[in-house]
């Protein structure tokens, strides 16, 4: 299935009615009744949620990347900050989110924008965690366009952490990978100073 992560999901109905089934004997798994009104069509429902929320498997974020890669002579440092996203931790399936800041130094190959954002969705919309989707998308846009260097940086609530467990509801998460030349203390530095500027 190959398509746009920020359009409609084509549901495939055989896999929605197949998912839905196993929602509806968890509701009943956890003593509800699933033929009361407000329940009928949540086992549907939630079908096409989790379809959604896991689109990022059908799409290639190498092949986003090259879709808009373009050759420039720019040595400088280019940075997407405050990417929204949402995540799904795959040990409690409960939501993660926050923002994905990124910047890479062009090695004559930049891209589109847009595409960085992109590849932040295609790897938030699978279980994951946020370890390994801050080394993905690091190893995704230094592979796609062999650049100089790439940073990114994850900062993150976790509901696995507010909503159960130990309960820590103003906790942030922050998590961290860098390439290159952002080994050097003094770029990764001027890295940080510029996303944290308001």
């Amino acid at each position: 299935m190959d398509f746009n992560i920020n359009q409609p999901v084509p549901f495939d109905q055989r896999k929605t009615d197949n998912i839905a089934t196993h929602y509806q004997e968890i509701i009943k798994l956890l003593g509800e009744n699933p033929e009361r009104e407000g329940l009928l069509k949540t086992p549907e429902r939630v079908s096409k949620a989790m379809q959604f929320l896991m689109n990022g498997y059908d799409q290639d974020p190498e092949e986003i990347l090259r879709a808009a890669m373009f050759t420039e002579d720019y040595r400088q440092m280019v940075i997407v900050k405050d990417i929204d996203f949402y995540s799904m931790c795959e040990h409690h399936m409960l939501p993660f989110f926050g923002k994905a800041h990124i910047a890479y130094i062009p090695n004559h190959k930049i891209t589109g924008l847009s595409k960085i954002a992109r590849v932040v969705e295609v790897f938030a919309r699978r279980m994951q965690v946020q370890e390994r989707m801050t080394t993905q998308i690091k190893e995704c846009i230094q592979k796609t366009l062999e650049p100089m260097g790439v940073i990114v940086v994850i900062e993150a609530q976790h509901l696995c952490m507010q909503m159960r467990g130990v309960q820590k509801q103003n906790s942030i998460t922050t998590t961290s990978d860098f390439t290159g030349v952002f080994q050097q203390a003094k770029t990764r530095e001027e890295f940080l100073n510029l996303i944290n500027r308001k």
